[in-house]
């Protein structure tokens, strides 16, 4: 029974597609600047942007075949007993599809059709699919490990090819080039807010942080993998955004999932009075956990309809709330008045309903998740963190590129103002 494949050909591609894997096999100063692109692309899902990144990355091996035959291409006269003609499609095996791609066309000195030259490369990918996949993973984990220095290098050696062939300018132009994405800073942007989440992926957490700046634009902060609980992987993760510019000197809202490790971290990292929101869905979630479906929806409700409410009446009325639950289901009573002052930071900031909305939950790192979520649904076996966090991160970048301004983003001058003002008090009692 023969097997159908998905051949991937990205009509959509930008116009300079044609030209990536050549870029990237002659081009040292650009090396990987193209897959850089292609990841920057949010219109692909993360699987699409995983086989575009390995088609070129067959591309340039292609082309270092063909010129190792060959010779680089050059204006006028060819020469040589081998030479470039032209360029033409063919298939490769990539993970479970089949690819296009756009590959050098060899011809031999005085011969007519029949002095066609095969590269070698290209047949060895045809008879052997396991190298397809063995290219991704290079490319995969050279992106989620930051050792880009040795992508070019193990790719050719992946196909048969001598690392030599790959200079030492060649490799440190690419790991620049990629260091200049992953490790952006952020000195010139007023972040406001910073929202904190974890995923998991069966026994992986991916925590992920992104900022808020005083004109509503969302920028992916930077992700960490390790369990949310773990109060040192999330230490680490806002010490990596304080050496990047989010620094501790201006008042800053964080709304978090409710993990007591964030909650901790935020307080060593950025002092404990920093304002944290916490995420009203997942309070709702975790209470709704410990009901029965007759009580869970008014319950529901009565916990949204508080929300709305200054904080002292609406911490009153869940207070009733509890009591009420406490006399048949204590769990639920117990899980919501854990950390119920926090409900209500946003209250007592003075913001209005519009954008509490945005600010009362994590949502908004759910664009991110939701991408990631897609493509992985299938693994049901993790390799290792690396692996997950590749993932995370490439969706988290793409999705990026989608995010538009938060909902009430023009009142986010009062959130500043009620930031600045805290700040100012907090200041004067010190100097008291």
């Amino acid at each position: 029974m023969s097997q159908s494949y998905q051949v991937v050909r990205s009509k959509d591609s930008p116009r300079n597609h044609k030209d990536l894997a050549r870029f990237l096999a002659r081009e040292g100063a650009e090396f990987l600047a193209p897959m850089l692109d292609l990841l920057e692309q949010g219109r692909r899902t993360i699987d699409q942007w995983a086989c575009e990144l390995g088609k070129v990355g067959i591309e340039s091996l292609l082309i270092l075949s063909a010129d190792q035959l060959a010779g680089r291409p050059h204006p006028g006269k060819a020469t040589g007993e081998v030479r470039h003609h032209g360029r033409q499609g063919g298939r490769v095996q990539l993970a479970e599809r089949q690819v296009g791609v756009d590959r050098p066309r060899l011809r031999r000195k005085g011969v007519g059709a029949g002095g066609e030259v095969e590269l070698p490369i290209y047949r060895a990918l045809q008879d052997n699919p396991a190298m397809g996949q063995r290219v991704l993973e290079i490319l995969l984990r050279g992106v989620s490990t930051r050792a880009y220095e040795q992508v070019l290098p193990e790719l050719a050696e992946a196909a048969g090819m001598s690392r030599s062939q790959v200079s030492r300018q060649y490799i440190a132009a690419s790991e620049e080039a990629f260091k200049q994405l992953v490790e952006r800073r952020f000195d010139e942007r007023d972040i406001l807010i910073v929202y904190l989440d974890g995923q998991v992926f069966g026994g992986f957490c991916v925590v992920t942080a992104v900022g808020v700046d005083s004109d509503g634009h969302k920028h992916v902060l930077g992700v960490a993998e390790g369990s949310s609980e773990n109060a040192t992987v999330v230490k680490g993760l806002l010490t990596s955004l304080v050496e990047r510019g989010v620094k501790p000197g201006r008042r800053r809202l964080f709304v978090i999932d409710g993990s007591k490790a964030l909650r901790s971290a935020i307080k060593e990292v950025y002092g404990s009075d920093s304002p944290v929101q916490r995420c009203r869905n997942h309070k709702i979630e975790n209470v709704m956990g410990y009901l029965p479906k007759d009580q869970a929806r008014q319950t529901r409700l009565t916990m949204k309809a508080a929300f709305r409410l200054d904080a002292k009446e609406g911490m009153a009325k869940l207070e009733q709330l509890a009591q009420w639950l406490g006399q048949s289901h204590p769990d639920a009573a117990a899980s919501l008045r854990e950390g119920l002052d926090e409900m209500f930071t946003i209250n007592r900031l003075g913001l209005p309903a519009k954008l509490c909305r945005c600010l009362g939950s994590t949502n908004i790192i759910e664009s991110g998740q939701s991408s990631v979520r897609r493509p992985t649904g299938r693994v049901t076996r993790w390799q290792d963190g690396a692996m997950v966090l590749r993932w995370a991160a490439a969706s988290h970048l793409a999705a990026e590129k989608h995010y538009k301004r938060i909902m009430g983003h023009e009142q986010l001058w009062m959130l500043k103002v009620a930031l600045d003002k805290e700040h100012a008090l907090d200041a004067s009692r010190k100097v008291g």
